[in-house]
């Protein structure tokens, strides 16, 4: 009888022993810079003596919107590193929408480069109707949001397409480029709900997580406004989709990350009544997220912008006051977004239809910080600052950009 069940029993115990000295992989966490590395740049943006320069993007087009600002990191990482060394210009592709209006039939997307050593190149189409239909396969009513995710070596193109009714009927389409921006490959629809697709937009920055994954911050529009958290795979695939939760109805988080685990989100207030910026985090890098309580900060109902400088910082853009968007301000937290203090209004106007919105922000390899934002629905405003420039002493409800 042992001779006959004892093959089975070693195999037994020897599943339960690999079983037992092998554990399941660690799930993902946010990816983070080396603390040496963190150190440096941390120094060399410290450096950066004040300055604050502001230009205006080429206006194709009679009316734009909502652009998106990123890095151009070269694949090779001891050639990228040149960069935060002075020895090779910085560079940055932006994109927006632009047409007669938003949600015309001839809006398109548009795309410009900057180098640090250079002014904004003329903008071209990189998006139109007629070629999101034919890439995509399916009919496309008009085009929204495009986001620009940078990786080292490659930018990931997200925008918005909408087939029939208003943006409450919204898909997130996904192109790639190898070149810089030169080229872009054919647009693919990402498939967030098997319920016909519908209502999934982007508009802010993602977050890299350490097994190469991309957690995008995106959201709902349809019956429903909230804030969602998608991970991507690298063929942009979704690994999971998490609800941010919200007493209100919120649009748009943009999302920071802490540390490994800890992540913060700011989400536009959406109303009815008195909005402020609305507030969510995860302690598990994105698996689930909890709402805190409002910031102080008066919300429009309009998007915001959060990034984590190299000081520790957290800086906001926003339009701090209740009712409309003719100001655009600088917000700083030194407490992870806990409580803020007014850094500097960026550009302000007596006039309730006047229009500083949508803002984007990114540090760039060298320090120096980098705001684009709808200027009046006419165009798109970038200006680029230090850390120094945000630290000075000086009355900060003084526009930091003549009119």
């Amino acid at each position: 009888m042992l001779n006959r069940w004892f093959p089975s029993l070693v195999f037994v115990l020897g599943l339960l022993a690999v079983l037992a000295t092998n554990t399941l992989p660690e799930p993902p966490q946010f990816a983070q810079p080396e603390s040496a590395h963190a150190a440096l740049a941390a120094k060399q943006a410290a450096a950066l003596p004040a300055s604050f320069v502001w230009s205006d993007l080429p206006r194709p087009t009679p009316s734009a919107h909502a652009a998106t600002l990123a890095e151009v990191l070269p694949g090779d990482a001891a050639f990228a590193a040149t960069a935060g060394q002075g020895l090779a210009p910085v560079q940055l592709i932006a994109a927006w929408f632009g047409g007669s209006r938003e949600g015309a039939a001839d809006v398109s997307l548009y795309q410009s480069e900057w180098r640090a050593d250079a002014s904004w190149s003329p903008a071209h189409e990189i998006m139109t109707r007629q070629k999101a239909e034919r890439e995509l396969g399916r009919n496309i009513r008009k085009l929204g949001n495009p986001l620009i995710v940078t990786e080292r070596g490659r930018l990931h193109l997200f925008f918005v397409s909408v087939s029939y009714g208003g943006w409450a009927g919204s898909a997130i389409n996904r192109s790639q480029s190898t070149d810089g921006g030169k080229n872009w490959q054919p647009a693919q629809r990402i498939v967030t709900s098997p319920f016909f697709n519908l209502s999934t937009l982007v508009r802010n920055q993602g977050a890299w997580l350490t097994d190469g994954s991309l957690g995008l911050p995106v959201y709902h529009e349809f019956v429903n406004k909230h804030g969602e958290w998608l991970r991507l795979n690298p063929e942009g695939r979704v690994l999971a989709k998490e609800r941010m939760a919200m007493p209100r109805a919120t649009l748009q988080p943009a999302v920071v990350a802490l540390d490994g685990q800890h992540a913060v989100a700011a989400l536009r207030d959406a109303g009815p009544g008195e909005n402020q910026v609305q507030w969510s985090e995860t302690r598990d890098a994105g698996r689930s997220w909890q709402g805190s309580s409002a910031r102080a900060i008066p919300n429009p109902n309009s998007a915001v912008a959060m990034i984590g400088l190299r000081d520790g910082t957290l800086l906001m853009a926003c339009n701090p006051i209740g009712g409309n968007r003719n100001r655009l301000a600088l917000l700083r937290s030194s407490d992870q977004g806990s409580t803020w203090t007014l850094a500097h209004v960026v550009e302000e106007s007596a006039n309730d239809r006047d229009e500083f919105s949508y803002p984007a922000l990114i540090q760039d390899s060298t320090g120096t910080i980098h705001l684009v934002y709808t200027w009046m629905r006419q165009g798109i405003r970038h200006a680029h600052f230090t850390q120094a420039w945000l630290n000075a002493a000086g009355n900060p409800n003084a526009p930091a950009v003549p009119r």
